[in-house]
């Protein structure tokens, strides 16, 4: 059966201004040699999900049967990798949580409290496969995430441009990444009332339902995905502003449930959060941006869970694999109030001599909600045209603030800090945990070369190592 020949950018503008990715088609394709090499090829893409306060160096030597249990059904599209060391990055005057949280992903000090000392990972990919930018309707850079403290920006921001400036403004509520992603609607004179009353797509839904319908250009396959594509994106939407559709049109969205701005952190004194609260928030935006993954509207950015020191008072039962594995009341476990009664004390208080169980729950929690985001890009609906899905095609870095939570010791805190990544389509090693026992900067920069870019992280005189083991 012989298909009509589609170009892409003619289904994704819609006569609304309402930009809204779509899957790719096999009528984007066409029948050519040029679609032949069109189906091996993927986007280039790159992205920094980090976690705050980290994974203690001697709790991550117990691999898959402790706190990193969550990542294990995804291991053989991991590589984890231990006793990489940030130690250059420490500033003397200044807490490891500023030094290693700026340190993650660009392999340099802070540069002040708004800048980091050099790009991250992200943007020099990005910078060498788009110098001419990326194509048109795209976010160039999407920064997101659920974080408490926020002080310097290095906290909760992992995705800064060559000159060590943000790379964009960070999206901390699901209503707000959802129109960054997928647009406002155009309305002339229309005010922002409006906006509230109406979804994105009542502009597109004339284009979707000749896509779709039956003197659609499309084959039966196409259209089923056209659809399913909708369909998902309404209820993305109706998750981010509790949308309601009725005949009276949908209810105005509520605010976010939990605290943003300086409510967020009130004087570094902790909030009280329940873990239904703080779930819900993240995985709402891990939908939402593994969404603008999926449908191609972002390659570069970063996400973070918990920003550097964060300073929570967490409770409810934590259950993993249907089990209850914790209680989480930190305030009562800790018998103080304020700061003291935060999780961030739990790092602290590391003892490798000592059982240290509400650590462990609270870095298995992490390791779990992180993982539900890496699951969002490995579905059967995430598989591109090479046979890999978006997880295993994306160069996707995780990583932390330090090594050791205790401050008493700036060495032993910025070395052996989490790092995982992802096969980056072929380009490193997976299904493995790996002593790498090197620099940040130089596992950096063997990552930089995988992908061939001609700019390096941190100084030019420098004796850089290879490290050549990591690579496929």
């Amino acid at each position: 059966m012989k298909n009509n020949l589609i170009h892409r950018r003619t289904m994704l503008r819609s006569v609304g201004a309402a930009t809204v990715g779509l899957p790719l088609l096999e009528e984007m394709l066409g029948t050519t040699a040029a679609a032949a090499t069109a189906s091996r090829e993927v986007p280039v893409r790159a992205f920094n999900v980090f976690f705050g306060l980290g994974i203690p160096a001697p709790l991550q030597k117990e691999g898959y049967q402790g706190v990193l249990e969550p990542l294990q059904p995804l291991r053989k599209k991991l590589l984890i990798m231990r006793d990489v060391d940030h130690i250059r990055c420490d500033e003397k005057g200044i807490n490891a949580h500023y030094d290693g949280a700026t340190a993650a992903f660009t392999a340099e000090p802070p540069d002040g409290e708004a800048k980091s000392g050099g790009p991250s990972i992200d943007q020099v990919i990005r910078r060498t496969h788009y110098p001419d930018g990326l194509p048109e309707g795209m976010v160039p850079t999407l920064v997101a995430g659920t974080f408490f403290r926020r002080s310097r920006v290095g906290r909760y921001v992992h995705s800064y441009n060559m000159d060590g400036t943000v790379a964009a403004t960070i999206q901390e509520k699901p209503r707000e990444l959802f129109d960054r992603v997928f647009g406002g609607v155009s309305m002339a004179g229309g005010d922002r009332s409006e906006r509230l009353k109406r979804s994105v797509l009542d502009t597109v839904v004339e284009d979707y339902r000749h896509y779709t319908g039956a003197n659609s250009p499309l084959g039966a396959s196409s259209r089923a995905r056209v659809a399913d594509h909708l369909d998902r994106i309404r209820e993305f939407e109706q998750r981010a502003f509790t949308m309601k559709h009725s005949q009276d049109g949908p209810q105005v969205p509520p605010r976010s449930i939990i605290p943003h701005g300086g409510p967020a952190d009130p004087g570094g004194q902790g909030i009280d959060i329940t873990l239904e609260q703080l779930s819900a928030e993240w995985r709402l935006l891990s939908d939402v941006y593994a969404l603008a993954v999926q449908m191609d509207r972002v390659r570069f950015g970063a996400l973070t869970f918990l920003a550097a020191g964060e300073r929570i008072r967490l409770t409810g039962d934590y259950e993993y694999d249907g089990k209850k594995r914790w209680e989480f009341d930190d305030a009562k476990q800790q018998n103080a109030s304020g700061d003291k009664g935060c999780s961030h004390e739990w790092w602290h208080k590391f003892n490798e001599k000592k059982k240290n169980e509400a650590l462990r729950a609270h870095a298995h929690m992490k390791m779990q909600e992180v993982a539900y985001f890496l699951r969002a890009l490995d579905s059967e609906d995430c598989r591109e045209p090479n046979g890999r899905t978006i997880l295993e095609n994306s160069l996707i870095t995780i990583s932390t603030e330090s090594g050791d939570g205790r401050h008493n010791d700036v060495k032993r805190e910025l070395s052996g800090v989490f790092h995982c990544i992802t096969g980056a389509n072929g380009r490193f090693k997976t299904g493995q945990i790996m002593d790498v026992r090197a620099e940040g900067l130089d596992v950096y920069n063997t990552m930089l070369d995988a992908f061939g870019t001609q700019d390096r992280l941190g100084p030019n005189r420098r004796d850089a190592r290879s490290v050549d083991s990591i690579r496929a």
